[in-house]
């Protein structure tokens, strides 16, 4: 079904003017190292300040779901204390601001809208106490941000304006040579819309330096959700990943390889009916100059049994194309085969331009889901200030509904 032009409303063109007429204009280095410099105090203080403007468009064609306009502005102010015998505190504010509420904001308040996760709303984000005077040893108790791997598994949901934090204890270990060890167990998910799920989940990832090689990460996920309404989404995962470093390896001086390959196991724990489910990851690609070049597939099965490989505390809007058809994995699985583009331009690689295609079908390839083209523009103006667009088209076929997305957002970190 053909799909309309997308109209934004005029903040977001504003905004978007203002965007270009920045660009041509330098940050003044000198006032971001004051600002910087009064932030800090005593041996490792610091007051910490982030916000975000964000304009969201969501257009679907679903009956009578009404088209979606979000502009919201989130706000973090925390306190990180100086350290003192190996002891140090961080307490962190997270409130979003909703300038326009033409949305579902994922908790049912407008249902006659497509869904926008953002909500308005104020909370306790962070508050942990940390100790590292055990050599190579960092102790983290307290409610946390937790990020692993490549947030499939446990992340923080970061692209929503509220993020998921984690009521929990985390010790990493760094005494054996290139082996860093997280172990820990959360007790509690504040999750990115605002509500809390109470959970018993240890946690361990074991990530070995291979050098040139990469890293080599071994994990085991135990998630048992202790509310009934949850109980289905309790589940214990294994796995191994292999993946060449952050700074891979280059030859003849601008070329390098890229390549990932990963294999996941999960069934049924303590609260949620038997099943059994596998995940696949794979991804080979190269970089030449500042343009990389990915080609991928990663397929979480179905088991059979009406239940699915899923991945409830990990970052899904970063797999899975982003109009975020998938945050949920389908009944029968689901295969999504893609490829990426990145190429980095201007002073410092401060222009970041992404394109990437996807083909999704269940997990046999015999039906196919649809298709998905995301893009997007990342501009940053030194280490503090950011300007993003971007823009998602699902185009559906025996799966959801088309879909189109819009963003523009600006970010200011300190």
């Amino acid at each position: 079904m053909p799909q309309q032009p997308i109209k934004a409303p005029s903040c977001a063109l504003s905004l978007a003017l203002l965007s270009l007429a920045a660009i041509g204009s330098p940050v003044n280095a000198d006032s971001t190292r004051a600002i910087e410099d009064s932030l800090k105090f005593g041996k490792g203080g610091a007051v910490k300040m982030d916000t975000t403007y964000r304009y969201e468009h969501v257009d679907q064609d679903r009956g009578p779901q009404k088209t979606a306009n979000a502009n919201t502005l989130r706000t973090r102010l925390g306190v990180l204390s100086p350290a003192f015998y190996g002891l140090q505190g961080y307490v962190e504010y997270e409130g979003t601001h909703v300038l326009q509420s033409d949305y579902n904001n994922g908790r049912s308040n407008k249902p006659g809208y497509s869904t926008v996760a953002d909500p308005g709303y104020n909370e306790l984000n962070q508050l942990w106490l940390s100790y590292a005077g055990i050599p190579d040893t960092l102790i983290k108790g307290g409610r946390q941000r937790i990020k692993l791997d490549d947030d499939r598994f446990i992340g923080n949901v970061g692209w929503r304006q509220l993020e998921t934090t984690f009521d929990s204890v985390l010790i990493t270990n760094k005494s054996l040579k290139d082996l860093t060890v997280n172990v820990g167990y959360i007790g509690n998910v504040q999750t990115f819309t605002a509500t809390t799920e109470n959970i018993n989940a240890p946690i361990l990832n074991a990530n070995y330096n291979l050098g040139d090689y990469g890293n080599l990460i071994g994990y085991g996920y135990w998630l048992d959700y202790t509310e009934r309404e949850n109980f289905e989404k309790s589940s214990q995962t294994y796995g191994l990943r292999f993946i060449n470093s952050a700074k891979p390896k280059k030859f003849y001086d601008h070329y390098s390889l890229l390549y990932t390959a990963e294999w996941s196991y999960q069934q049924d724990y303590l609260h949620s009916s038997p099943y059994q489910a596998n995940r696949f990851n794979l991804m080979g690609g190269f970089t030449a100059y500042n343009v990389s070049f990915q080609g991928a597939m990663e397929q979480l099965n179905g088991s059979g049994k009406n239940r699915t490989f899923d991945t409830p505390l990990g970052t899904n809007h970063a797999f899975q194309g982003w109009a975020d058809i998938f945050l949920a994995t389908p009944d029968k699985g689901i295969r999504d085969v893609f490829g990426t583009v990145n190429a980095n331009f201007m002073e410092n690689d401060s222009l970041l331009l992404s394109a990437i295609y996807h083909d999704f079908t269940d997990d046999t390839g015999r039906s196919h889901y649809g298709k998905e083209w995301d893009f997007q523009a990342v501009k940053k103006f030194g280490k503090h200030y950011s300007l993003l667009a971007k823009y998602a088209n699902y185009d559906a076929d025996a799966f959801s509904t088309d879909t189109q997305k819009v963003w523009v957002q600006g970010n200011v970190n300190f």
